[in-house]
C-alpha cells in the first residue's frame, strides 16, 4: 500500500541523517518543509520533499492535507497506564494539603493502586487500559513505554506485565514495557525493606525475564523510597538479566538517582525535579537521557525541574507524561509540550525535540521512531488547520490533531 500526503502546510521534524537525539542549544532548532508531500509504503517513510519536487508516484492512496501540518507522532517514554480504579479521593486530600508522603503513609498513594490491582483481574486490567490507549493515540501519541509496579507482590507484577504484553500484540502503538516491581515497599514488609529487596532480585526479576516480560528496569530511588545501594543491587541484579535501566529520580530530593543511574547506563532518569551541578555533572557525555514530567510537578504542585540550566549545560531533554491515577491522570502529550512551555519556559520547537525525537531515544526506538526519515516507521499525525508550529503547545485545551496514521496504516 502507498500513501501520499500532499499539498502539507508544515512537514515538522524532517531529518535526512537521522539523530539519536537533540542537545543543548539546537533543542531550540526544528527541520520543517513548507509546502509539502510524505509518502508512505507499507509501514515505512519512503519520501519527502517539496511539492515542486515531487516526482509521479503510481497506484497510491492520496489525501490532500491543504492547510494542516504532519507532525511525527508523540513518543511517550514514562506511563504507567496499566491500572485498577482512580484516586480521585486523594486528589482531595492534595488539595486540603497533605503531601505525596503523607498520603503515602497513610494508604494511600502506590500501595492503593498495589491494594486494586490485586484484586483486579487481568481481563479488567486489559479493557481498562485499552480505552486509555485508545484516548492517547486520538491525541497523536504513536509510542509510550509502560511500567509495571503497583502489583509489589511476585503474582501481581507478573500480571500487569502479561497485561502489558498482550497490549503490545493487540494495538497498533509501539509499546515497551518496564519491571518496576521496587516502586514502593509493600505494607506488610514494614521495617523489613531489605527482605522486600531481596524478594524482588531474587524471585521477581528472573521470573520476569523467564517470560521475557520486560524490555527495561526501573526502581524509585527517592527520598522514603529506595535507596542509592538497594537501587544499585536492583540494577545489577537486572542486568545481568539483559535489562537495561530506567530510574525514577531526584522527585521528591537529592537523592544520588541519578548519579547511579548513570553509573548503570541507564536509558533515562526520570523526575528530576532536584537537579544540581553535581546531576548535570553526572549526565554530561553519558547515554542517559534527562525526562522531565511535567504533568506530575503540575498536578502535586511539586518544584519545577531546572530544564534550561540542564540545556544550557549542553545535555539534551526529554518530556513524558507520567500517565498514572496518583500524580498525573492525564497522557496528553500535547498538555505535556503546553506545561514545559508555561510553567519550564521552554520553547515550542524545544518542547517538540522533548516529545518526539527525545522521548523515542528515551524509550530505546530512536531507530525507529521520533522523526520524519526514510526508512522510518511511518507513525504521524495530521493536524486540523493551524496557523504555526508554535500553535500546538500555544492552544493548550485544544485536540488539534485531524488524522492519525500508525504503521503507515489510518486510523
Amino acid at each position: 500500500m502507498k500513501l501520499l500526503i500532499s499539498n502539507i502546510k508544515t512537514l515538522v521534524q524532517v531529518e535526512n541523517e537521522p539523530r539519536k537525539w537533540v542537545a543543548g542549544s539546537d533543542m531550540a532548532h526544528l527541520n520543517c518543509i513548507d509546502d509539502a508531500y510524505l509518502l508512505i509504503e507499507d509501514e515505512r517513510i519512503s519520501d519527502f520533499g517539496k511539492m515542486e519536487d515531487m516526482p509521479e508516484f503510481d497506484g497510491v492512496e492520496e489525501y490532500d492535507a491543504t492547510g494542516r501540518m504532519v507532525f511525527p507522532s508523540f513518543c511517550d517514554s514514562h506511563t504507567h497506564l496499566v491500572y485498577a480504579g482512580s484516586r480521585e479521593l486523594e486528589y482531595t486530600d492534595k488539595i486540603k494539603g497533605l503531601s505525596y508522603e503523607e498520603i503515602a503513609k497513610r494508604g494511600g498513594g502506590i500501595l492503593n493502586s498495589a491494594m486494586r490491582m490485586h484484586e483486579a483481574t487481568k481481563g479488567e486490567l486489559y479493557d481498562s487500559a485499552l480505552e486509555r490507549i485508545h484516548e492517547i493515540i486520538s491525541m497523536g501519541t504513536g509510542a509510550v513505554e509502560i511500567k509495571s509496579g503497583y502489583g509489589l507482590t511476585v503474582q501481581d507484577e507478573l500480571k500487569m506485565l502479561r497485561v502489558i504484553k498482550k497490549l503490545k500484540e493487540t494495538t497498533p502503538l509501539t509499546i515497551k514495557s518496564s519491571f518496576l516491581g521496587a516502586h514502593a515497599v509493600p505494607a506488610e514488609y514494614k521495617g523489613r525493606q531489605g527482605e522486600y529487596v531481596n524478594l524482588v532480585i531474587n524471585e521477581m526479576i528472573p521470573m520476569v525475564a523467564a517470560e521475557n516480560l520486560a524490555d527495561y528496569i526501573d526502581v524509585f530511588c527517592d527520598k522514603g523510597f529506595f535507596t542509592v545501594e538497594e537501587t544499585d543491587r536492583i540494577l545489577n541484579a537486572g542486568m545481568k538479566y539483559g535489562l537495561r535501566a530506567k530510574i525514577h529520580a531526584n522527585e521528591l530530593d537529592y537523592s544520588g538517582g541519578i548519579q547511579v543511574g548513570v553509573k548503570y547506563n541507564a536509558l533515562s532518569v526520570d523526575h528530576l525535579e532536584y537537579v544540581g551541578d553535581a546531576e548535570i555533572n553526572a549526565l554530561k557525555g553519558s547515554a542517559t537521557m534527562p525526562t522531565v514530567l511535567p504533568g506530575a510537578a503540575f498536578f502535586l504542585n511539586m518544584p519545577c525541574s531546572p530544564v534550561r540550566k540542564m540545556m544550557d549545560a549542553g545535555l539534551p531533554l526529554a518530556l513524558a507524561s507520567d500517565f498514572n491515577p496518583g500524580s498525573s491522570p492525564s497522557g496528553n502529550m500535547k498538555l505535556v509540550m503546553s506545561l514545559a512551555c508555561i510553567n519550564y519556559k521552554m520553547l515550542p520547537q524545544e518542547a517538540i525535540n522533548a516529545t518526539t525525537i527525545n522521548s523515542a531515544y528515551a524509550m530505546g526506538v530512536e531507530d525507529e521512531l521520533g522523526s520524519i526519515a526514510k526508512g522510518k516507521i511511518a507513525n504521524v499525525f495530521i493536524t486540523k488547520e493551524i496557523p504555526s508550529v508554535e500553535y500546538m503547545p500555544y492552544a493548550y485545551g485544544s485536540n488539534l490533531v485531524d488524522l492519525v496514521i500508525l504503521k503507515g496504516k489510518v486510523l
